[in-house]
């Protein structure tokens, strides 16, 4: 099926809508970095799809649906995981209950009411939140949590597919409790045999864990035999 396209100031992007699939990577624009789509919808099979390919959506509300593949990409090999001397004092005095899965719905609704600095908003929308607690039912979404005195204080969530994982967001209502709740879950991905965590986009936080940048060409060539299983 051929696309109909929109025209921004940097290039066109395609319009996608129903079961029109997205379009070949070569054609996201390099400005703003990756909008390869806007449009479709956020249903169990579109966002399957779009993982598969190495692309996500990110929008915020009353924005349509954009989709992303950025070049270069933020990955995190699990083997490169860095841990700080401070991070690792607090992993060893632990006070906080990890838990895996257990509140799949309050982590990422916690994600999306924790302000963030230079953002005046969330992405993560209700529609985001009803689309991404549908994956964790069908077993494609997983968390990590950061529980004291029976109170979820931290916590991340993440796409798995095979043996790729994406990474989505993180929160934290108590210091260090996203970070311990990252590690143990980049520790709990490398026993399951994942080899490679998607970290989107470039950031301070994520390069101080070991993340660094690829090519699109290798993510994507890395990304399509770690997800054969599936």
């Amino acid at each position: 099926m051929s696309h109909a396209y929109y025209q921004l100031p940097n290039g066109r992007v395609a319009a996608i809508d129903g079961d029109c699939d997205f379009p070949p990577l070569h054609q996201a624009l390099i400005e703003p970095n990756g909008l390869i789509a806007i449009g479709g919808d956020l249903s169990f099979e579109r966002l399957l799809s779009a993982y598969r390919q190495g692309i996500f959506p990110w929008f915020s509300d009353g924005e349509p649906i954009m989709w992303w593949s950025p070049n270069p990409r933020m990955v995190l090999y699990p083997d490169e995981l860095k841990i700080s001397n401070s991070l690792k004092k607090t992993l060893k005095n632990c006070p906080f209950e990890i838990r895996f899965n257990s509140a799949f719905a309050q982590v990422i609704s916690a994600c999306s009411n924790t302000a963030r600095a230079g953002q005046p908003g969330t992405w993560i929308t209700a529609d985001i939140i009803e689309a991404y607690c549908r994956l964790h039912a069908a077993g494609y979404a997983m968390s990590a949590e950061c529980w004291l005195d029976n109170k979820l204080v931290g916590g991340c969530y993440g796409v798995k597919i095979g043996h790729m994982f994406y990474g989505e967001s993180m929160f934290h209502h108590v210091t260090d409790a996203s970070k311990v709740a990252f590690v143990s879950l980049v520790k709990r991905l490398k026993d399951q045999g994942v080899g490679l965590i998607d970290c989107q986009m470039k950031t301070a936080h994520l390069t101080s864990f070991g993340a660094k940048e690829i090519s699109r060409n290798d993510f994507i060539s890395q990304l399509s035999e770690l997800i054969k299983s599936v």
